[in-house]
């Protein structure tokens, strides 16, 4: 087999070079036995192999739950003893995902260079957010980075797990509004059509909603296909156009003024502010420099524009909580007030922590509930879509029978 390997010599220079050998332990063993120190050991796959290595980093990518289970881990192995770079290493040999198995590679070689995890982890920004580096820069600033990369994997946790509690509680009525488009579509091709043909026999004069059934009937049993390739052609085109800064500051206001989703958004939002700033400061990152990290981990438009307004209060000799005593239809009175009490006595980070733990508990609460809440609203809908079908269809049933009699 092909091994490429980097050595420390004797006279502590670094050494690259490439070789054959019969597996990676007795490239080890030889490369000790001349009085050298291995630092890296590599199998060189042929152009093929190579190939499909990086399709397979292209089309990965690194989850939140691998980014969770990698902070954790090391976090764990630097407090039990090993070196930064001995447990990169350790790590990449443990995980299946190619992409940060090249990404771990790419660290490490950086670490063995003199440079530091913060920068190795700066120059993937599409896996690393930068409140993933900041607390990493921090830890190391402060000595304590087993304890930053905890924390950092506290905080993916808790924003993972709200996360996925509200796309939980959204995922029966998306699965049942898809089904009922699809049963839609198919009724219109196949039950409508065989109806007007009954109706145009009879010469049965069609009230204005039956011929505008018949209408779409008779187009989704001709164009079956077509139908759905621009069902599916309008819902990326909304996906694309929800996703666009024009639209967003729009969708944004709708959703924090929303009946239902309101109030989980103002107190998702709040949470996601009240822990990533308490996270932040707690690892000894600047006030300012954890405001503008903040207003890249909320979402919404109103809410980057609160923290920006709290930032221009401190610049100018403000009190933080300032802002928020202004914006209390985004943020409620309970983050001002403990925000101001945390600037009392200097523990701004404990007070934010309590707004996170209590409003990710009211966030939890609420999504629990949701999917009750959305099912009554569901049954709603689907029986008015029904009965003005059945209603539009069995009415010029009723007009023969009538003619009938």
């Amino acid at each position: 087999m092909l091994f490429s390997y980097r050595i420390k010599s004797k006279n502590g220079e670094i050494i690259d070079s490439t070789t054959d050998a019969s597996d990676r332990f007795s490239l080890m063993r030889e490369i000790k036995s001349h009085g050298d120190v291995p630092l890296s050991i590599t199998k060189k796959n042929n152009k093929f192999d190579n190939q499909v290595s990086f399709l397979n980093s292209l089309l990965s990518k690194v989850s939140i739950s691998e980014q969770i289970i990698f902070t954790k881990n090391l976090s764990g192995m630097i407090k039990a003893g090993l070196s930064l770079y001995r447990a990169l290493l350790v790590l990449k040999k443990q995980t299946k995902n190619p992409k940060l198995s090249k990404i771990l590679v790419a660290i490490s070689e950086d670490i063995n260079s003199g440079g530091t995890l913060s920068s190795g982890l700066a120059k993937f920004p599409d896996v690393f957010s930068t409140l993933f580096v900041s607390m990493t820069r921090a830890g190391e600033e402060s000595g304590n980075l087993a304890g930053a990369l905890s924390d950092i994997g506290m905080n993916l946790e808790k924003s993972h797990s709200l996360t996925k509690k509200i796309h939980g509680a959204l995922i029966y009525p998306g699965v049942i509004m898809s089904a009922m488009v699809v049963i839609g579509v198919l009724m219109f091709a196949f039950v409508v059509p065989t109806l007007a043909n009954t109706f145009k026999e009879l010469g049965v004069v069609l009230p204005a909603s039956t011929r505008v059934l018949i209408f779409f009937g008779n187009f989704f049993s001709n164009n079956l296909i077509l139908t759905f390739v621009i069902i599916l052609g309008i819902s990326f085109a909304l996906y694309l156009l929800f996703r666009s800064k024009f639209i967003a500051k729009y969708i944004d206001f709708i959703v924090i003024r929303a009946p239902l989703m309101g109030t989980l958004a103002k107190e998702l939002n709040t949470a996601r502010t009240a822990r990533t700033m308490s996270s932040l400061l707690s690892s000894g990152v600047s006030i300012m420099r954890a405001v503008d990290i903040t207003k890249d981990v909320v979402q919404n438009i109103y809410y980057k524009r609160v923290l920006d307004e709290a930032k221009i209060a401190v610049e100018k000799g403000a009190p933080f909580s300032t802002a928020f005593e202004e914006n209390t239809n985004l943020y409620p009175i309970m983050m001002s007030e403990m925000i101001q009490v945390g600037e009392e006595t200097g523990k701004l980070s404990d007070m934010l922590l309590q707004i996170a733990l209590f409003y990710e508990e009211e966030v939890e609460s609420k999504t629990k509930n949701l999917s009750t809440i959305i099912e009554p609203l569901l049954m709603i809908f689907i029986g008015a879509g029904v009965g003005f079908f059945a209603i539009s269809m069995i009415s010029p049933l009723y007009s023969i029978l009538g003619s009938i009699n």
